[in-house]
């Protein structure tokens, strides 16, 4: 298979998943321009500032034994679920939070689900480059989806924030949320030693799947343009 055909197939999950919310969102839809740009963003920034925060917390906390429950929670959670969740949340926070198109609270989670998809597009190519096909496969149904609800459920409460007092406890509640979905999936991934344990992990996705649609339902019903 050539690259090309590779890079189609890491592609293919996450143009379904952005297709997917640009479509709910149903009343006021974002411009395309502030869409494409937080992609990017999440795609080239926000690896770039994961990279960084890798390298940081992996020098306070290395993973000494890849045996160990505790030093995989660390890992799981501090590590990977919060770098890359607070890379993408200050992307949110710092560029589409403050913009005045974002102007009800559904737009939390397009936003955030941009920035998400253009991280999780980097990613895919990555390993589906390395790995090949079936990592493409197997990808698509796990990983892609599995940071789309970490940015759905960031984005829920990120797009509260713009319009309550209280923003900077829900803005933070979207970032806790989303780094403990992220740490619970990895975290069940990185134990596989633990005969069975893997399944936590499509335990977790499969709660995360279930709350973002909740969570789509919600703010679309609450909708400041929907016509009564």
């Amino acid at each position: 298979m050539t690259v090309i055909q590779l890079i189609i197939m890491a592609l293919a999950p996450i143009a379904t998943i952005v297709a997917y919310i640009y479509f709910k969102d149903k009343y006021e839809k974002e411009p395309t321009k502030l869409l494409v740009i937080s992609f990017l963003l999440g795609a080239i920034v926000s690896v770039i500032i994961t990279t960084i925060f890798y390298i940081f917390f992996n020098s306070f906390l290395p993973l000494e034994d890849k045996l160990s429950v505790w030093e995989q929670f660390k890992q799981a959670f501090f590590v990977v679920g919060f770098s890359e969740e607070l890379s993408k949340y200050l992307i949110v926070l710092l560029f589409a939070q403050r913009h005045k198109e974002f102007n009800e609270p559904f737009d939390g989670i397009v936003y955030a689900v941009m920035v998400s998809m253009g991280f999780a597009a980097t990613e895919n190519i990555m390993y589906v480059l390395q790995h090949g096909a079936s990592t493409a496969l197997l990808r698509a149904f796990t990983a892609v989806p599995a940071h789309a609800t970490f940015g759905i459920l960031m984005g829920y409460f990120m797009g509260m924030a713009k319009f309550k007092p209280n923003k900077l406890f829900l803005n933070l509640c979207g970032l806790l949320l989303a780094i403990v979905f992220h740490g619970a999936y990895d975290f069940f991934l990185f134990i596989n030693f633990i005969p069975g344990i893997w399944v936590g992990a499509f335990v977790s996705l499969a709660l995360g799947l279930f709350l973002s649609r909740k969570a789509i339902k919600r703010h679309q019903k609450g909708s400041f343009f929907k016509e009564s």
